[in-house]
């Protein structure tokens, strides 16, 4: 039998098991006999001795709702935590996982309750909704099975179902009472989480629903589903452009360029390619493709730590819901609001935000989100507050509940008594006021009060960032990740495209510098068209100048594309993650052939060539006599030098606050930097969280730096640090305390701070 003929005939299972599915939800029995039909369907219709569902409880555990060969009384007993045993791996990951030999698997975790000792293999795919895991299908069997792609996709069709099912109200499970008693229900609540753009809103609690339940999910005739999918596409791109020239929208000024990359993502074809081809392959509907490539997505990029590179993920989901939105018909209307409210969601997109009558909406409010979102920035247009990352913010509120939120103060206070509402009510600052706060900000110089220069630039990745540098009055670029072009595309991008986007970047930079970092991928920035190997440890494996030492002809092609960009102007290049002297030379060495071809064709050269590394690995510290006779600048990269220092693993929230940047080891380490570089004269600058921070610049200013660089969104607040900072006096405090052995300098720096009149 072909490949084809395999496939084709596991869909046909597919979609007679469906058939059936769906004939035993019309029925009128209980939601727990359904659930146990289900299970007891995929069983028998995919050779299975076992099939198994486990749904997702509060507190990230998933428990046990019903099987079909497993004991009966483990329903609702057995419970595994997110991450423990396979199915436990599957709801962490997102990701199915076929295992031919579970028992040694080494996340295998045995519940004798459950008497599943005699099944060896096991396949289980997330129950997955709008990016959110809902539970898990498993099926075993007693042999040592291995279980094809196309048995993968079909069980994950099967999940796509179950979830629909359950978000629309057609299959429920047992719920376990977890919200306490109504009156536990209406006390006041605070709820914290991470300011996107500051200010104070107040209103009613109302949540971003889309409506979208896709009830069809194999089609009849796949070609009228790639038809109905191209007219629709076309449909969802003029009503973006009809939004785009709307007055309001116009008015927006630089944000509005936020709307244009939305625009560009919408017209990817490599986006549309992936849901034509999830329809012909899979012969699924338009709407469930969408959904399909949707959670595809997420749960490849929700495995990325980069903030900046998640949040294009929000992106990708406006585009996808208002996809849906217009294949199921839903319409433009929306239900009557409040005349003061504030919007909940889990993330949010650009276009999504200005659906809103702007007039009533007073904030926003996210489960998810950085200040990187280009929710933020457009947020930020509209002098709107919005706070991010607020964990259970979509349980522990009701629609209709009275919410103060606070996002200066990254909280937000929920169902507020009315004294404490009055008092809130009276902290609203005038937003004129606070606009011309901000002008004034950006058109300051970053001058010490003891004269000294503080160079702050932006770090940034796509076009659309280029205006908030100029907008937050930053000196210039001093980092621009080049990955994040190459990670929204379907394939490699080839000299003349990268050439062309490098130029761009030089001209919407009206001549102030931009430092080029070449590609940074590998770890957890995978390019989505590049075959991976799994790593014990990414972070540190096969990445960045490792990969391009490792692939020479990708690194000269972006060094070509860099050097024909920057003709007759100055070229700013680094290159990051080096760990020797010796990677840099063999670095620098390809970019001075490139230099020499492009002479040799008569090509014109760049006026001016910096060339710089990054320090994020500890061993280059002490190469720094060597590295020094050879760079024209360093720049140091504090997120990963401090993950490597400390051992410790950035993404694992159980270590996220354990070792503090602010360590007097870590500050002795980057004074040691700073007296190497400006012994040898070379410039020095430092990249990372630790720039973004007022009280952590403060400290890097006293160790020795003059360069920092930052989202464009901390400009403001770092340079008003600056113009109170006596930099002589900050630098003879921290000399005294380099060798102490606190855990961490901040309160002694608060304190230094506030009584030195230094604006933290």
């Amino acid at each position: 039998m072909s490949g084809k003929d395999v496939k084709t005939s596991a869909w046909s299972g597919s979609r007679r098991l469906l058939k059936l599915l769906r004939d035993q939800m019309k029925g009128k029995s209980t939601d727990q006999d359904r659930l146990r039909q289900t299970v007891e369907l995929i069983a028998r219709d995919m050779d299975a001795e076992v099939c198994s569902i486990y749904v997702m409880r509060p507190g990230d555990f998933l428990e046990l709702a019903a099987t079909e060969g497993l004991k009966p009384e483990a329903v609702y007993k057995t419970r595994l935590h997110k991450g423990e045993g396979i199915v436990g791996q599957v709801a962490a990951l997102a990701l199915p996982m076929a295992v031919s030999d579970a028992p040694r698997h080494p996340n295998f975790a045995y519940r004798p309750e459950t008497g599943e000792e005699p099944y060896q293999s096991m396949l289980g795919v997330p129950i997955l909704r709008s990016g959110r895991v809902l539970g898990v299908i498993a099926v075993q069997n007693v042999t040592h099975r291995h279980y094809h792609e196309e048995e993968v996709e079909a069980l994950e069709t099967i999940a796509m179902v179950l979830a629909e099912l359950i978000s629309g109200g057609a299959l429920t499970v047992s719920a376990i009472e977890t919200q306490g008693s109504l009156e536990e229900r209406e006390k006041p609540d605070r709820l914290k989480g991470l300011c996107l753009n500051e200010g104070l809103g107040i209103g009613q609690a109302v949540f971003h629903n889309r409506g979208i339940v896709i009830s069809r999910i194999i089609a009849d005739d796949p070609e009228d589903e790639v038809r109905r999918l191209e007219v629709t596409v076309a449909e969802m791109r003029s009503s973006i452009d009809e939004m785009l020239t709307r007055t309001e929208i116009a008015a927006l000024g630089e944000q509005r360029e936020v709307l244009e990359t939305y625009r560009m993502f919408a017209e990817d074809r490599g986006w549309v390619g992936k849901i034509t081809e999830a329809i012909r392959v899979g012969g699924m509907t338009a709407e469930a493709a969408v959904q399909k490539i949707q959670n595809e997505t997420r749960s490849r990029m929700g495995k990325i730590s980069d903030p900046y590179l998640r949040e294009r993920l929000a992106d990708l989901d406006d585009l996808a819901n208002r996809l849906l939105h217009h294949l199921l018909g839903l319409g433009d209307e929306k239900p009557e609001l409040p005349d003061e409210f504030i919007l909940l969601a889990r993330t949010l997109g650009p276009a999504e935000l200005l659906d809103y009558d702007w007039d009533r909406l007073k904030g926003v409010i996210l489960e998810e989100g950085s200040p990187t979102a280009h929710v933020a920035l457009v947020a930020q247009a509209l002098e709107l507050p919005i706070l991010g990352r607020c964990r259970d913010v979509l349980s522990r509120i009701r629609e209709g509940d009275t919410l103060v939120l606070d996002a200066t103060n990254d909280q937000v206070f929920v169902r507020p008594k009315e004294d404490v509402l009055k008092t809130l009510r009276l902290n609203v600052k005038d937003k004129k006021v606070r606009w011309e706060e901000i002008t004034a900000a950006r058109d300051v110089a970053s001058v010490s009060l003891d004269g000294h220069r503080i160079s702050l630039n932006v770090n940034v990745g796509l076009l659309i960032d280029l205006p908030h540098m100029h907008a937050a009055g930053a000196d210039g670029v001093g980092l621009y990740r080049t990955e994040v072009p190459f990670m929204v595309r379907q394939s490699f991008p080839g000299v003349a495209d990268q050439a062309d986007l490098y130029r761009k970047v030089i001209d919407r930079s009206e001549g102030k510098p931009v430092v080029f970092r070449t590609l940074d991928v590998g770890g957890d920035k995978v390019l989505p068209y590049w075959s991976t190997v799994a790593e014990e440890n990414p972070a540190m494996g096969w990445r960045a100048i490792r990969i391009g030492l490792d692939r020479p002809a990708l690194l000269r092609q972006q060094l070509r594309a860099l050097i024909r960009a920057c003709e007759g102007r100055d070229l700013n290049v680094m290159f990051p993650m080096i760990a020797e002297t010796a990677e840099f030379l063999a670095a620098k060495a390809l970019l001075d052939r490139e230099l020499e071809r492009e002479t040799s064709i008569g090509g014109i050269l760049p006026k001016k060539i910096r060339v710089g590394a990054m320090l994020e690995v500890p061993a280059l510290v002490w190469q720094l006599p060597s590295l020094c006779r050879e760079v024209d600048f360093l720049s140091v990269g504090s997120n990963d030098l401090l993950q490597f220092v400390f051992a410790t693993d950035r993404g694992n929230t159980r270590l996220a606050r354990r070792y503090d940047a602010l360590n007097p080891g870590v500050l002795k380490l980057l004074r040691t930097i700073a007296d190497s570089t400006a012994a040898a004269g070379v410039d020095l600058s430092l990249c990372g969280d630790m720039a973004a921070q007022p009280l952590e610049a403060m400290a890097l200013i006293g160790c020795g730096f003059r360069s920092l660089s930052m989202p464009a969104l901390q400009v403001s607040a770092v340079k008003k640090m600056v113009c109170s900072l006596d930099v002589a006096q900050v630098t003879d405090f921290m000399s005294g305390l380099l060798d102490e052995a606190d855990h961490s300098l901040r309160e002694k720096l608060e304190e230094y701070a506030k009584k030195s009149g230094v604006v933290i």
